[in-house]
């Protein structure tokens, strides 16, 4: 499936794994995310992180009214306060969207799908 952008000269279609990958490099780069997490842990492995090649096993992505709507399968590091986390992640992820693609941004769903410890904590 791909995602269609409607310019005033024309149509494009962006596949729904590019898009993945820009919300996947938006996720990588907010401060206490650990890591993508599968959005079939039961199938994949409860405890899988994945890597940025698997970026679209962990986001969904689909149109609604015109506008995309991203749901986001996240690991947390423990002691993060996760509201922020996902606050940070949901305005990172609009902003990308809409200045690489040109297409507003709807609705951004941030899943928490596990907490992991990290060694270097103190």
């Amino acid at each position: 499936m791909a995602v269609t952008i409607k310019t005033k000269h024309g149509e494009i279609d962006v596949s729904t794994n590019t898009v993945a990958t820009i919300v996947g490099g938006a996720a990588s780069d907010i401060y206490g995310i650990v890591g993508m997490a599968s959005k079939n842990q039961f199938r994949d492995g409860m405890n899988t992180m994945l890597n940025r090649e698997d970026f679209s096993r962990g986001i969904v992505i689909h149109q609604e009214d015109g506008k995309l709507a991203v749901d986001v399968y996240i690991i947390v590091g423990y002691g993060i306060k996760i509201s922020e986390v996902a606050k940070n992640l949901k305005e990172k992820v609009k902003y990308n969207l809409e200045t690489m693609l040109g297409t507003p941004a709807g609705t951004v769903n941030v899943y928490v799908q596990g907490i992991k410890v990290l060694d270097d904590i103190e």
